[in-house]
C-alpha cells in the first residue's frame, strides 16, 4: 500500500508522472485544471503537490493541506506559490532551474532576429495580398554591441549565440568576476548603465525586484544608441513600457520585443501596441516540448527523492539538514547570515573571492554548512537571476566565477570566537566580522572599523572625513525626517583622516535625505539598507 499521495494538478509530460509512479510508495492523482475552491476541498489528503503556473498555492491551501511535505515546481519562477506560508507551515518548495535554460534563450534571439528583420510586420503584409519590400528594410546583427543584464544560464546562452552571429557582448551581473567573464569571452561592465550606454542591443536575464524594476527607464533607454532594439524575455516590469513607446515614437529606440509584461495579459490599450516597431508573444519562453518534458521529469524524480529518501534538491525555501547538524551550528546560521548580506551591500561588486575565516570554538565544528549559510547570504544581498539558497548557492559562484575558501582569522582581535567574511577584489580585501554577546549575534568589525550593532534590521551606513560635526548633522537630519535612531555606532582608523558611523533605525529613510546627506561636504559615502 503506498505511504504517499501525490496530486498533479498541472500538466506534466507523462514521463515525469510515469517516474513518480515509479515508485511503489506513491500514489499519483492527475487532476487537472481545478478551482480554488476543488483545490482546497481535496489538497488534505495529499503529501506532495506537483504545479506549473496555473496553480495558485496560497495560504488558504497551506492552512487546508495538514499533510502536505513538499510542492514541485515544473518551472524556475515560484510566483505562485506563497512561500513564507510553505515555510511557515514546514514545506519544501522545489524548482527546476535549468529545465527551460534553452528554450528561453533560444526563443529571446528568435525575438532579437525578428525585431531585426520586421518578420511579423512583413508576415502580416504578405498575406494581406502585398508585397512591400521597401517598408521592412532590416538591420544586420554582426558587429552590433549587445547589452546582457544578467549572466546566469539562459544569459550566459544568450552570449554564444550571439557571438556566433558576430556580435560584440558587453555583459553585467552583480557577481560576475573578471576571470569568469574572460572564459565567456564578454566584456565586463560594473553598472548596468556602462553596459547600456552606446548598445545596440538590450536582452534582459534578471528577476524582478524592487531594485531591478524599471531597469530600463527613459534614462537608460536614452542612452542606447539610436535605433537601439529592446528585447525582454525575463519579466515583466523590467522595462518601462510607457518610456519605451515614447523613445519609439521619437525614433530613438528602433524597436521591443516583448514575451512578457507588466500586467499579464497585457490589456488592449497597452500603450506599446501602437508604437510602430515591435513584437509580442504570450510568454511563451518555457515553451517547447523539450523544456515542457525536461521540467516535468525533474521535478518528479526531485518529488520522488524527497518524499522517498528525504533528499532536497533546488529547495527555495530549505536546505537540506538533519537535526543533528542544526544542533551544533545552528546558532552561527543567524550571524553567518547576516555577515553574507551586509558584505554584499558594503563591499564592491564582482568580487573575485570570498573567504570565510573561523576564531575559537565556531572552528572546532563543521563549518561547511555556516560558510555555505554566508555564501547565500551574500548571493541573495543583490538582485541576481537565481534564487539562492543553501542547496544551490555553490554551484551558483561556480557559475558566476567566485571562489569560495576558508581559513583562520587573520584580523586582529580580542574576541575569543569570531567569524570574519571577506570579499577580496584585486589587490583589494574588504572584510566585516561578528561574535555573539551571550546568545545575540553582533556585527563587531565592518571594513577595517570596530562596530558593534545587530546582524539584522534597517541600517544607515556613512562615511566621512573625521571632522567635528559630522554625528550631530546626521542626528539632526534625520530627526527632521522623522527617522527614530534605534542604535548607532561610531568609529574611527588609526590615522584618524576617515570614520564610519552605522546607525541601525526604525525606518527606511526618505531618498531626499540620503542626496542630502551625500551632498554634503566631508560624507564620502552614505548607505541606505536593510539585512
Amino acid at each position: 500500500m503506498a505511504t504517499y499521495r501525490v496530486l498533479v494538478s498541472d500538466p506534466i509530460s507523462e514521463k515525469g508522472v510515469d517516474a513518480l509512479r515509479s515508485a511503489p510508495e506513491i500514489q499519483v492523482d492527475v487532476n487537472t485544471g481545478l478551482k480554488p475552491d476543488e483545490l482546497l476541498a481535496i489538497i488534505g489528503d495529499y503529501h506532495g503537490l506537483v504545479v506549473r503556473s496555473q496553480t495558485k498555492v496560497t495560504p488558504e491551501v497551506f492552512a487546508a493541506a495538514k499533510n502536505l511535505k513538499a510542492i514541485g515546481r515544473a518551472g524556475v519562477g515560484v510566483d505562485n506559490i506563497d512561500r513564507n506560508a510553505a515555510t511557515d507551515n514546514g514545506v519544501v518548495v522545489m524548482n527546476t532551474p535549468s529545465g527551460n535554460t534553452i528554450s528561453t534563450a533560444e526563443h529571446a534571439f528568435t525575438l532579437m532576429l525578428s525585431l531585426a528583420r520586421n518578420i511579423a510586420q512583413a508576415h502580416a503584409t504578405v498575406i494581406a495580398g502585398k508585397w512591400d519590400r521597401k517598408s521592412f528594410e532590416g538591420v544586420e546583427m554582426n558587429g552590433k554591441r549587445l547589452a546582457i543584464l544578467g549572466m546566469g544560464r539562459i544569459g550566459t546562452e544568450f552570449a554564444k549565440r550571439a557571438q556566433a552571429f558576430g556580435m560584440h557582448v558587453v555583459a553585467y551581473d552583480p557577481f560576475l568576476t573578471a576571470a569568469r567573464a574572460q572564459g565567456l569571452k564578454v566584456e565586463l561592465a560594473e553598472t548596468a548603465d556602462q553596459a547600456l550606454a552606446g548598445a545596440d542591443v538590450v536582452t534582459l536575464h534578471i528577476p524582478l525586484t524592487d531594485e531591478t524594476k524599471h531597469i530600463l527607464n527613459k534614462a537608460r533607454l536614452s542612452s542606447m544608441n539610436k535605433g537601439a532594439l529592446v528585447v525582454n524575455c525575463a519579466r515583466g516590469g523590467l522595462v518601462d513600457e510607457v518610456a519605451a513607446k515614447e523613445l519609439i515614437d521619437a525614433g530613438h529606440i528602433g524597436g521591443i520585443a516583448l514575451d512578457v509584461y507588466e500586467v499579464e495579459p497585457p490589456p488592449a490599450d497597452h500603450p506599446l501596441f501602437s508604437a510602430k516597431k515591435t513584437v509580442f508573444t504570450p510568454h511563451l519562453g518555457a515553451s517547447t516540448a523539450e523544456a515542457q518534458e525536461n521540467v516535468g521529469i525533474e521535478v518528479a524524480y526531485q518529488l520522488k527523492d524527497f518524499l522517498v529518501s528525504g533528499e532536497i534538491r533546488n529547495a527555495v525555501n530549505m536546505p537540506n539538514l538533519d537535526a543533528k547538524t542544526l544542533e551544533s551550528v545552528g546558532p552561527y546560521l543567524d550571524l553567518a547570515t547576516g555577515l553574507g548580506k551586509l558584505l554584499a551591500k558594503i563591499g564592491p561588486g564582482q568580487v573575485d573571492a570570498l573567504r570565510v575565516s573561523y576564531l575559537g570554538p565556531v572552528s572546532e565544528l563543521d563549518t561547511q554548512l555556516i560558510t555555505r549559510t554566508v555564501l547565500t547570504g551574500y548571493l541573495s544581498g543583490a538582485h541576481h537571476e537565481a534564487q539562492v539558497n543553501l542547496v544551490n548557492a555553490p554551484a551558483v559562484a561556480k557559475a558566476l566565477g567566485l571562489q569560495i575558501t576558508e581559513s583562520t582569522v587573520a584580523i586582529a582581535t580580542n574576541w575569543t570566537e569570531l567569524i570574519e567574511v571577506s570579499a577580496v577584489k584585486g589587490g583589494e580585501t574588504f572584510t566585516v566580522a561578528g561574535t555573539f554577546f551571550g546568545n545575540a549575534p553582533r556585527i563587531v568589525h565592518l571594513l577595517g572599523h570596530n562596530v558593534e550593532t545587530n546582524t539584522t534590521g534597517q541600517f544607515l551606513f556613512v562615511e566621512n572625513d573625521d571632522r567635528p560635526g559630522i554625528v550631530g548633522l546626521l542626528g539632526s537630519s534625520l530627526g527632521t525626517a522623522g527617522v527614530n535612531i534605534a542604535n548607532m555606532s561610531l568609529s574611527r582608523n588609526k590615522d584618524l583622516s576617515r570614520a564610519v558611523t552605522v546607525i541601525e533605525v526604525d525606518s527606511e529613510p526618505p531618498v531626499s535625505l540620503l542626496e542630502q546627506l551625500r551632498a554634503t561636504p566631508g560624507i564620502l559615502r552614505v548607505l541606505s539598507f536593510g539585512l
